[in-house]
This record gives C-alpha cells, structure tokens and sequence, in this order.
C-alpha cells in the first residue's frame, strides 16, 4: 500500500491526533485570554450572549472591535477564540467517530465534545447572570478541559497506539501512584486559586486570610510533592524519556509558578509587611489593572494550568509505560524488558 493510500486509510489515517494536538495548543492560548479577561473585569463588556450587542457572533463589524474599547476587544476576542476550540473539538470528534477506533477513544472524543459545550454555555450563563460563582466555575472547568486535551493528543498519537511494549521496573506501582495524584493535587491547588481570584470585594477578611493561608500551604505541599515525584522518576525510570521529560519539566513549571505566585501578591497587594522596610518596597506603589499586573497575574493562573496538562501527560504516560509486578503465585506473566533505548524512541 503505498503511502498516499495509507494516510486515507480510515485506520491509519493520522488526522485524529493531528487535530487533538490541534485542540491542546489552542486551547491553552484560550486560557490566558480568558484569564486576561478575568484580571481586566471585563467579563461584562459585552452583556449579551451568545450575541455580541445584537449581532451574530462572526458577524461583529470588526472595525468597532478592533479600535473599540480594550475590555470589548478581549471580551469578544475571548468568545472568538473560544469558537475555533470549539469547532477544533467538533472536527477531532468527528475524525475519531469516522475513523478506525477502539470504542474508549470514540467515547473520549464525545466526552470532550459535551465538555467544550458545557465550558462555552457556562460562559453564557456567567454573562446573562453576572454571576461570581459561575465565573468562578467557568474558571476551573477551563484548566480541567485543557489537560483533558492533553491527554487526547496523547492517546491518538500513534506511537500509543503501535507501542505494545511495557516495562517493569521495581517501582512501578509507586511511581504509577505517584503520578496519578499529581494532577489531582495540581488542580485542588487550582481550585482554590480561582476561589482566592473571585473573592468577593466585600467578602470577610478572616475567610479571605484563611484562603491564602491554605493557597500558599497547598503550594508548598505541591512543589514538595513534584519534587519527590521527579526524583522517583530520576532514579527508578532511568531511560524512559517520555517519563523523565514531563517529570523535569513539572519541576521547572513549579519554580516558575511559585516565582510568579509571589510576584502576582506583590503586584496586587504589595510587599508583605517584613519587607516593609527593604528599598524595593519604598520604591514600589500598587497599580491596579497596570500591564504589570495583568501579565503577571494572568501568567500565574496559566502556569498553574500547564503544571496540570504536563502531569496529567505523566499520569497518562506512566500507566501506559510502566508494568506493575504481579503479586506472588499469579499467573500472570510479566511482558519481557526491553532496552532503554528502544522504549526512549518509542516516545508518546
């Protein structure tokens, strides 16, 4: 079969993995739109939906968007953006649905489908209501919906799909564990940042301290956590590079995201008070919706949100790599070594 007629071929066709890897790398660009339109309150800058100001999304006369006011031109540019993932995760749906594959994957892409559905309607329902709650969630759902995309550029790769073989190491169950509860505690330290981003101005202030209190605790907890994560990897899965790659990239990404978690308090509350007296903070005044501020705090949500895509691709990696030892007496047969290097190559 030569290889224009394979690339047609329903069963070999590489569209589905083309598309979600597609859908992965828009999705995140959404996401610090999105946060740049929750740093900026600019949520309600069109007040209708899902038309904007009466008209037909695509529609818009662009020339009143793009040298209209700046919370219109990302609010509308957020729902623009928010369309093409949309029309990305109708396309993958669909590619797996026609194409040859197990019923999992089809599953997943409908899954994805309701998933995008859910996010955009409440988007909708978060303007026709103006509700904090509903932001609050349309915050969260967003970072869940990316790493669920992540995972899916994984699962259609078709080095996935071809790479039968699996290798035991002595640890793999601690490391199978290890990884599975890292994107689950990536994303309750998730949750509780987009509950900190939406406290209500007139919220109480010991329910306010006790949240940041809690933040910075489950921050610390989580960058102890990837750190022990990382060397596990390090010293039991020595050759795995599509193991070793997410685990010391996740070590990085947290460096960067406690970085960032320090700058955004400081660029939105100030130095903390026992650096009241250092010259940086004489020098400093908060600037409330400065470029600074916007950047950095938009950053910080989106770091969190790819600290919770990479490690759900080391979840997803790790069970799919990595053989747990059958308990004594079983019969089941462990599936034969292979080279480290052979397996390297096999990246997902």
């Amino acid at each position: 079969m030569s290889a224009e007629v394979q690339a047609l071929s329903p069963e070999t066709s590489p569209w589905p993995h083309r598309l979600a890897v597609l859908l992965c790398c828009a999705t995140f660009p959404l996401i610090w739109i999105g946060g740049t339109v929750t740093t900026y309150e600019a949520g309600m800058a069109v007040p209708d939906w899902p038309t904007t100001y009466g008209y037909n999304l695509f529609l818009y006369p662009w020339q009143t968007w793009l040298l209209g006011p700046w919370d219109l031109f990302i609010e509308h540019g957020h729902r623009l953006f928010a369309s093409l993932v949309g029309m990305l995760t109708i396309a993958l749906c669909i590619s797996l649905w026609i194409t040859k594959q197990p019923k999992w994957l089809k599953t997943l892409g409908l899954i994805a489908l309701a998933g995008v559905i859910f996010q955009g309607v409440l988007g909708g329902m978060r303007v026709m209501f103006d509700q904090r709650t509903l932001a609050m969630m349309h915050g969260c759902v967003g970072p869940a919906f990316f790493a669920f995309t992540a995972a899916l550029a994984v699962v259609t790769s078709r080095r996935w799909r071809e790479n039968h073989h699996t290798r035991h190491v002595p640890a793999a169950k601690a490391l199978r564990w290890l990884a599975v509860f890292a994107p689950l505690l990536a994303y309750l330290q998730l949750a509780l940042g987009a509950h900190l981003r939406h406290f209500a101005e007139d919220g109480s202030p010991t329910v306010f301290r006790g949240m940041v209190i809690s933040h910075v605790a489950l921050a610390l907890m989580l960058t102890a956590y990837i750190l022990i994560v990382a060397t596990a990897f390090w010293l039991n899965a020595r050759g795995i590079k599509p193991l070793l790659l997410p685990a010391t990239l996740l070590v990085g990404l947290i460096v960067m995201q406690l970085a960032l978690g320090a700058s955004t308090w400081i660029v939105k509350y100030g130095w903390p008070a026992f650096l009241a007296d250092s010259a940086a903070a004489s020098d400093f005044t908060v600037q409330a919706r400065s470029w600074w501020q916007a950047q950095i705090t938009t950053a910080h949500v989106a770091t969190g949100s790819l600290i919770l895509a990479i490690s759900t691709v080391l979840a997803v990696r790790t069970v799919r790599l990595l053989k747990v030892q059958a308990a004594h007496g079983s019969r089941q047969e462990f599936a034969p070594s292979i080279p480290s290097n052979s397996l390297a190559e096999a990246a997902i």
